[in-house]
């Protein structure tokens, strides 16, 4: 359906795809995942010819079409939702018209012209019912309800609609009109439990073929076929097949191969080494021969500094070749490092909340809420955008005040605040000056240790932090996190802005963090693994969902405010 071939692009010297190709067949769905600012998005775009390729081909079949997604929905402002649905039903409504024609035709034509028409009609008929073409009204009911659009006026102005709603329409009508071949970058935001769970079952069935960029793993692991990651460094594509959970799975399979490899060949470099300087030592050793004739023992002495010149010649080239192509050393596994005084807390609550309350104009976002934090709480709230999590968050931090109630920190606690914006951090510094503020290390373990997590490179170290990426700067929170040595975490949203293999070293990481932690997330997948209890911030409480997990997906109550 759809055949990528050596596309690449750059924005001025930043080069962001390079050869990247792929196919894409037809009943395929292929999640197309990489850290931020890997190229994903322009990607996407270069298929959908919004923009165009440095180089490289794009290859449609003749007559498929081809439908897009973007993140953010423009376009629509001066129309009514009713007629963006006509619209979008154009393509089904054509295929409608030719089916009748054809009928028509059918009644009145003889010999091949008949047998001609008979197999257009087949053609026709087949492609019509695939798009869904005999459920009719009720199809076009049906993606509104899924998506949980069904109550917009049809004829309202697209312009009215919030955000989340657009959001919401434009992948509806984009369903309604039945491309061959979907393009979906990040389809997931705005969406809320049952309509995600709605979207999943229908992107699952899909007859034709998707693309996709997502950062929701479940949604993944429901929805793909097929996984083609665009590698952060080589700026190319690898193609697994599977789900999202394969496709971890073969990517553990590859670092456990790499930390062979470099195992390895560290110890053939060492070998050669050693051959190399114990040869050289052994020929310092060289005991003189006893022959009186000065001719015949120079001779043997030259001939033996020919042997050892040789032999140490041969394990040098050796070990030439061998650095030639050296395998980088694996990064080390991310590990908080807490610093605890157990004295100072036995016996002791690390956190007491007392009666937070908050208003914003006429909305009570906290009313009263209290909780104790123990020296092993697991925490993850839960609710939708502006229910308060960040807040509540916040105000544990000590970056807000409430309006009435008290946070109470034990004074042995050192808090590791993970927040959703991307950090206080001055655009002037470089990476490594915006790491290093507040940090009691020298320099060169500093850097040593950055580098060693595999976080970032010392290339990027000179970065501004105003030319970052989010996904940087997320990774550069991260960093900070992890080295500043807090023994109590409070993490608002930390999945966002992350490439999976540092969310699953994250994850980890705080399986093995021996402090408490209280996180606000709505990422399925870290919230099943994060093990805790969950907490919905609902209508200003904090209300324990005694279910955990299961509860939260199964709630109704947990929906996006549109």
């Amino acid at each position: 359906m759809l055949t990528i071939s050596h596309i690449s692009k750059s924005f001025g010297l930043n080069s962001v795809l390079k050869d990247v190709s792929f196919t894409l067949n037809a009943g395929e769905r292929i999640g197309l995942v990489g850290a931020n600012g890997v190229g994903k998005s322009t990607l996407i775009k270069i298929i959908a010819s919004v923009i165009p390729a440095d180089g490289g081909t794009i290859t449609l079949p003749p007559g498929t079409e081809l439908g897009y997604l973007a993140q953010v929905i423009t376009g629509y402002d001066d129309q009514t939702l009713g007629d963006l649905i006509a619209q979008a039903s154009k393509r089904l409504v054509t295929l409608e018209a030719q089916m009748r024609q054809l009928e028509d035709d059918m009644t009145r034509l003889t010999g091949d012209a008949l047998d001609k028409a008979m197999t257009d009609y087949g053609n026709v008929t087949e492609h019509f019912e695939r798009l869904g073409g005999y459920e009719g009204d009720h199809r076009v009911e049906s993606v509104l309800a899924g998506l949980q659009i069904d109550h917009l006026p049809r004829e309202r102005q697209f312009s009215t609609f919030s955000g989340g709603e657009k959001a919401r329409a434009g992948l509806a009508l984009l369903l309604l009109g039945a491309p061959d071949v979907l393009l979906l970058d990040e389809p997931t935001n705005h969406i809320d439990m049952t309509a995600l769970n709605w979207l999943e079952s229908y992107l699952a069935a899909y007859s034709g073929a998707v693309l996709v960029v997502s950062h929701d793993r479940q949604f993944l692991n429901r929805v793909v076929n097929a996984i083609v990651e665009i590698d952060e460094h080589t700026q190319q594509a690898k193609r697994y097949s599977g789900d999202y959970d394969t496709y971890h799975q073969a990517k553990i399979g590859e670092r456990q191969k790499w930390e062979a490899d470099y195992a390895r060949q560290q110890e053939e470099i060492a070998v050669l080494t050693l051959e190399a300087k114990e040869t050289s030592r052994n020929n310092n050793n060289y005991r003189a021969h006893t022959d009186q004739d000065k001719f015949i023992r120079n001779a043997k002495k030259a001939q033996h500094d020919h042997t050892v010149s040789k032999r140490i010649h041969l394990a040098e080239e050796r070990l030439k070749r061998v650095l030639a192509e050296e395998i980088p050393q694996p990064p080390a596994p991310l590990k908080f490092d807490p610093r605890f005084d157990p004295e100072a807390l036995k016996g002791r609550l690390p956190m007491v909340v007392s009666r937070l309350s908050q208003r914003y104009g006429e909305r009570q976002v906290l009313d009263d809420v209290s909780f104790t934090v123990g020296l092993n709480t697991r925490m993850v709230l839960v609710g939708p955008n502006g229910a308060g999590k960040s807040t509540l968050i916040k105000m544990l931090a000590g970056q807000t005040k409430p309006d009435s109630g008290e946070v109470m920190v034990n004074p042995a606690v050192k808090i590791g605040y993970l927040d959703q914006e991307g950090g206080a951090m001055a655009d002037e510094h470089s990476l490594y000056e915006a790491f290093r503020v507040g940090m009691e290390y020298p320099d060169q373990v500093l850097k040593t240790v950055l580098i060693r997590s595999g976080l970032f490179r010392y290339t990027d170290f000179e970065k501004p932090v105003s030319g970052l990426s989010s996904g940087q700067r997320r990774k550069l929170q991260i960093a900070r996190l992890i080295f500043g040595r807090a023994n109590f975490l409070l993490l608002d949203e930390p999945t966002n802005d992350l490439s999976f293999d540092v969310l699953e070293a994250l994850e980890t990481a705080l399986h093995e963090f021996p402090g408490p932690v209280i996180a606000a997330s709505h990422d399925r997948r870290f919230i099943q693994q994060f093990g805790g209890d969950v907490f919905a911030v609902r209508d200003g409480r904090l209300v324990q969902l005694l279910g955990g997990y299961e509860e939260y997906i199964q709630s109704a109550d947990l929906r996006v405010p549109s």
